[in-house]
C-alpha cells in the first residue's frame, strides 16, 4: 500500500455519471478492483495448468472484440464501437479512473427453418472491449449514444485547476 492507503497496480472505479444521452439508460457496475496478468513472450503455459481434465473448458467463456476507434482531442477522449445488431439494453459500460470497459452480447441471427448456412462470418455471443484512458476524465459529463449501429462514448477530460 502507498501513503494514501491505495494498493499499487489496482484501480478504483469512478462513480457513474448521473445521466445518459440517448433513448434508454446505460447500466453501470461499481467494481472494487481490476486485476491483470502479464505473460512474457515465449512463455509456455498450457491451458489445463492447474485444472486437470475437462473442467478448464467450463471456465473459459469465448468473447469477441468489436471493432473500436479511439481518438483524443484537446478536450475529450472519443470512443466509437461497431455494435451493429446489438440492442442498446444488451450493452454495459464500466468506467474506471484509468479505463473504460464495454461489454455485452449479440444474439445469434435466426435463419428460416430448413435453411443451410453457406458461410458464417458475423460474430455473436458475449463481447468485451477494454480501453486504457490516455487522460483523467470528468465522470459527471460522460455521454454515450447509439446511432446507426455505432456506440459513441464521449469522455470529457478533467479541466486543469489552478
Amino acid at each position: 500500500m502507498d501513503g494514501n492507503g491505495a494498493r499499487p497496480g489496482l484501480a478504483e472505479p469512478c462513480e457513474p455519471p448521473p445521466s445518459f444521452t440517448g433513448n434508454g439508460t446505460m447500466r453501470y457496475r461499481r467494481l472494487s478492483y481490476r486485476y491483470a496478468m502479464t505473460v512474457r513472450s515465449g512463455q509456455s503455459w498450457p491451458i489445463d495448468y492447474g485444472w486437470p481434465g475437462d473442467r478448464a473448458r467450463v471456465l473459459v467463456h469465448p468473447r469477441w472484440r468489436p471493432d473500436t476507434d479511439t481518438y483524443e482531442t484537446s478536450t475529450t477522449v472519443e470512443v466509437i464501437v461497431d455494435l451493429a445488431g446489438v440492442d442498446e439494453d444488451d450493452v454495459e459500460l464500466q468506467l474506471f479512473q484509468d479505463a473504460l470497459v464495454i461489454e455485452g452480447r449479440r444474439a445469434p441471427i435466426v435463419c428460416q427453418e430448413g435453411a443451410v448456412y453457406q458461410a458464417v462470418g458475423i460474430r455473436h455471443g458475449p463481447f468485451r472491449v477494454e480501453l486504457l484512458l490516455p487522460a483523467p476524465v470528468d465522470v459527471e459529463r460522460v455521454e454515450a449514444r447509439f446511432h446507426r449501429g455505432l456506440l459513441h462514448v464521449t469522455l470529457p477530460k478533467l479541466r486543469a485547476t489552478g
